[in-house]
Parts: C-alpha cells; sequence; structure tokens
C-alpha cells in the first residue's frame, strides 16, 4: 500500500450539501429545494448568463491566466491596483494557497470554532498546528484569539459574517483586535456574505488595509451573484503578499466561463437589488416563524440562519430529507438541535416550516 502524507490523515473530507438529484432519486421525489448550501435562490444575473453563452463560442481556448478584464474591472470597483488581486476557483482555492505560501511545518494558526472547515484544512495539510478558539455567544472570540498569539503563530483566519452562526465581528472590534496583533502575523478576514450587509457597524476592511499590511481580504462571487458552480473568488492584499501567493497559483484556475460571468455580474445591479430584498424578506420572516413556534435561532447577518428546532439535528435532517427539504444539521458544527437553513424565497421557507411543525407534533 502507498502510504500518503501524515498530514493527510489528520483531514476529512469536506462535506457538502446533499445535491438535489441524489435525494430525488433516493427518496423517489419529483420536487426537491435546497437550503443547506447558502445558495442564492434567485440563480444568476441574466447578464451573467449571456456571458456564459457567448463565452462558449471558443471553449477550446485556454482562460486568460491573468483574469484581465476582471482584474482591471474589480480594481476600479475596489479602488485597489491590479496587483493587490489575485483569483481562485471559490476563495476555498486561495485559503489553500495562502496555506501552501506561508505555513512552514509546525507553524500555528488561529480560529475560532465551529466556522470554515478549509481553514483548518489549509494549516493542517502543510504540517501546520490550527489553534481552535470556542466562540463566545456565537460570535468570535477575538480576546481568546489574542490571547492564543505565541512565537508559532503565522495566521490568523477569521470568517466575518461567520459561517455557521451568521454572527459579525463589528468594526470597532476590528480596529481593537488589528492593534493587539502583531504585525508579522497574517490575518485574513473571509468576507464572503458581505454583500448582504449594509449594518454600519460591519467593518469597513478595505480601508482597514491601508494601515495595516498584514491583512488578507477574500471575496467571492458565489453568494450573492449566483455564480457558486463557476467558482471564482478573490483575495486583496498588498503587492508583495499577492505576488508570493501568485507563484503557487495554477496558471488557468479560473474559467473563461467564471471571468466573463463574474465581469458581467458587476454590473447587474437591478439583480443585486433584488437578491437583497428578498434575503430581507425572508430573514424578517424566518424570524417571525421562529417566533411563533417558540424556536430560538442566532441573529444572521448572512444569507443563512442557525436555528434551535430543540430536536437532535439528523432527526429532523432526516425528516426534512424525506419530505424533499435538504438543510445542514448543526450537528456537522457541534451544534446539535441547530439547524444552518439557507434563507431561501418566501415559499421555500414557508414549505420549510410546514415540516418543522409537523416534525415536532409527532
Amino acid at each position: 500500500m502507498i502510504e500518503c502524507r501524515k498530514e493527510v490523515k489528520l483531514l476529512t473530507p469536506y462535506m457538502p450539501g446533499k445535491p438535489i438529484d441524489d435525494v430525488k432519486r433516493e427518496y423517489g421525489l419529483d420536487d426537491v429545494i435546497k437550503l443547506a448550501s447558502n445558495e442564492n435562490p434567485l440563480g444568476c444575473s441574466e447578464k451573467a448568463k449571456a456571458a456564459v453563452i457567448k463565452s462558449l463560442e471558443a471553449p477550446s481556448l485556454y482562460p486568460d491566466g491573468n483574469c484581465s478584464n476582471l482584474r482591471n474591472a474589480l480594481s476600479q470597483k475596489l479602488h485597489v491596483t491590479s496587483d493587490q488581486l489575485i483569483f481562485g476557483c471559490g476563495s476555498d482555492e486561495i485559503i489553500a494557497i495562502i496555506g501552501k505560501t506561508y505555513i512552514n511545518v509546525g507553524d500555528e494558526a488561529i480560529t475560532c470554532t465551529p466556522s470554515f472547515p478549509q481553514y483548518k484544512a489549509a494549516v493542517v495539510s502543510m504540517g501546520g498546528v490550527m489553534i481552535e478558539v470556542p466562540l463566545k455567544d456565537h460570535t468570535y472570540d477575538l480576546n481568546g484569539i489574542v490571547n492564543s498569539i505565541n512565537e508559532r503563530t503565522k495566521i490568523i483566519f477569521i470568517s466575518n459574517p461567520n459561517n455557521p452562526t451568521g454572527t459579525i465581528v463589528t468594526k470597532d472590534e476590528q480596529l481593537s483586535f488589528m492593534k493587539k496583533v502583531p504585525k508579522h502575523i497574517l490575518v485574513v478576514w473571509d468576507e464572503a456574505y458581505n454583500e448582504y450587509i449594509l449594518d454600519v457597524n460591519f467593518p469597513d476592511t478595505l480601508s482597514v488595509m491601508k494601515e495595516y499590511d498584514n491583512i488578507i481580504l477574500l471575496r467571492t462571487f458565489s453568494k450573492m451573484y449566483g455564480l457558486a458552480s463557476l467558482r471564482i473568488g478573490y483575495g486583496i492584499s498588498t503587492k508583495e503578499i499577492i505576488g508570493y501567493m501568485n507563484r503557487l497559483r495554477g496558471p488557468f484556475n479560473v474559467t473563461t466561463q467564471a471571468q466573463d460571468a463574474a465581469l458581467a455580474s458587476l454590473d447587474a445591479h437591478e439583480f443585486v437589488k433584488e437578491s437583497f430584498a428578498l434575503n430581507e424578506a425572508s430573514k424578517q420572516y424566518t424570524y417571525r416563524k421562529c417566533q411563533e413556534l417558540g424556536l430560538s435561532y442566532i441573529q444572521t447577518y448572512g444569507n443563512f440562519i442557525m436555528i434551535d428546532c430543540k430536536l437532535p439535528s439528523l432527526d429532523l435532517f432526516n425528516h426534512l430529507l424525506q419530505k424533499g427539504v435538504i438543510v445542514r444539521p448543526g450537528f456537522y458544527f457541534g451544534m446539535d438541535t441547530y439547524q444552518r437553513v439557507t434563507l431561501g424565497t418566501i415559499e421555500q421557507m414557508e414549505r420549510f416550516f410546514e415540516l418543522v411543525e409537523e416534525f415536532i407534533q409527532i
């Protein structure tokens, strides 16, 4: 038997939400809705669809390895230089590149738990050690992170809003935290859901980066823009940090379809407004239904919500699955009795709550 690296044995595969087609086949269903992977229930914009169709005119050609058109557009939109941007096959590829670029064997990184599992994978796969500080009131415990810093600390990962709990680190908390972190430690602010937030207390990390050169800011086109299947995310940092990361980035890691759809999405303002409005309406509906049913929940700043259904999460998950509703059981996050539910359309949320109420009464 060929032995794998010892670091690989320490990892477990990422468990995505169950695919719709699998559930249809397994349970003989025709109508299945997926509220498990924080996808946009409206899909993507018509502009993005048209861009993908046009891009298929030349599938034999390699994509632009520099993502030039998208790079220039984002550079202007975000007021950063083009060499401050890196693009990846989803932001999870960029997270992996961060680990490859900066983690040596024995180095430590810090995050909170539960949070996005790919942070740990990026560190442990390179022989590093991930220090996991428990969340405090379902939110990143920044003081706990600061207290965990030592001479081996190399990177800090912060999901803001946090996945799976939907809570945020505020602007004031971010500024106070950055003042306490030594300048030689890289701080990764993962803002995959930032387009869903208009709260004045949410950080303006781009502005903070003008004062701190030890930040990488992550964003994605998977959530608000609805391009999850095309896999495209990006990172923003100093040209030096991005330059080192680009040495490990694959030469053609982002497809032409992803690049063109992302570029078109930047001009899809009405689609973004519609998606934001739907998310807010779905969130408020969900809050009301939880209150009616006596279910507690965590106030969310993303397009998903953690609901405490006061039942073993796998039991309710399986009941919902058999009825054609896919969610994410809290069991995976060490939060049994909770379900992480993507905020779908009002009709989808009505169906979810009907089934929850049905199961509670069994």
